[in-house]
């Protein structure tokens, strides 16, 4: 409602401008004031138009752009003064080269502003160039946990509102698998850029590609560089590759681990809990048989090796986390075999 009011008042207020005209003395055809009308609304409506098919703004580029425009405007202002006793108010180089002046001042302003947007922050209020962090911080996305493919059902669940942010190494190195003439790494590559792509589209996630070199990338590998990244950004490491987490921690960044995640998700089994798996294939012990749940994880079945292809019942005997994920020890259920056959 207050935006429909605040462009009805801009249409009445271009309209008035286009009365202003016409009370002046136009020498011309007469549909010369018609057409002033028409124009100056024409122009109203088409600003209209601008602001409601860009519906997306960002508050830091404009803000940048703002800025840079009133600081090279201000700073033209003050040596246009400082140097007026310096040079002749009748030469006609005076006002153009004030104006060159005031355009390289504002390009210079407006184009610092913009490349720095993500480094600081006006103390204005509701004006700023950087999220402030009290609250959800920023998640970086690294290239194991794109090429996983649990994080965009992770996304769709809606339990995760922070913005994410792409690296723009990390989508050089993405492009670089997807390029390679390995038909297995090429097919993680594409998978990847598919699942990014995804992302991107989502309306409910907020996505951001960072494509901007920090001076302490030089010379760093890409784990360090997601570090140094998720450190100056005050966010999250996100990340399925084991030794990144080992990094992560030790620069105090905060980890989110999808294997940790997927871990803490899957349903609990405890000694003496029933259940039914099918035995894939024979295991290392004589008489053991591998099955494995519609997690993933991993059931080792004492009985089981000679009946390989069958689901049968079996009892939980104990169970072992490892750093890898958790396994299920577990013998058949010879009870509920008989009565079943």
């Amino acid at each position: 409602m207050a935006l429909l009011l605040l462009r009805v008042c801009f249409i009445c207020v271009a309209a008035g401008i286009a009365t202003l005209l016409l009370g002046i003395d136009i020498s011309g055809p007469a549909y010369i004031p018609y057409l002033v009308i028409f124009g100056t609304v024409l122009c109203s409506l088409g600003v209209i138009a601008v602001d409601i098919f860009t519906p997306r703004k960002q508050i830091e580029v404009i803000s940048a752009v703002y800025f840079g425009l009133l600081v090279g405007v201000l700073l033209t202002y003050i040596l246009s003064l400082a140097l007026s006793p310096l040079i002749s108010q009748t030469s006609p180089y005076t006002a153009p080269s004030i104006l060159l002046m005031g355009s390289v001042l504002c390009y210079v302003c407006t184009s610092l502003l913009l490349q720095t947007k993500d480094d600081f922050r006006f103390v204005i209020p509701y004006v700023e160039f950087a999220r402030d962090l009290k609250g959800l911080r920023p998640i970086v996305l690294d290239t194991s946990a794109i090429i996983d493919g649990r994080l965009a059902e992770l996304m769709e669940t809606n339990i995760i509102e922070s913005q994410l942010v792409m690296p723009g190494f990390v989508l050089a190195e993405l492009q670089a698998i997807a390029d390679s003439s390995d038909r297995l790494r090429r097919a993680r590559g594409r998978r990847g850029l598919d699942i990014l792509n995804k992302l991107r589209v989502q309306p409910k996630i907020e996505f951001q590609i960072h494509d901007r070199d920090l001076p302490d990338f030089a010379g760093q590998p890409v784990d360090m560089k997601l570090v140094i990244l998720a450190k100056h950004l005050e966010g999250k490491l996100i990340t399925g590759d084991f030794n990144l987490n080992k990094v992560a921690k030790v620069h105090n960044v905060p980890v989110i681990n999808l294997n940790e995640v997927a871990a803490a998700l899957r349903p609990q089994f405890l000694p003496g809990e029933a259940f039914e798996v099918r035995i894939v294939k024979a295991g290392e012990g004589p008489e053991q048989g591998i099955g494995y749940l519609d997690d993933g994880t991993m059931v080792v079945i004492e009985g089981g090796r000679h009946r390989i292809n069958a689901t049968l019942p079996v009892v939980v005997t104990s169970t072992l986390q490892t750093q890898a994920g958790r396994m299920l020890f577990a013998k058949v259920d010879d009870t509920a075999v008989r009565s079943g056959t």
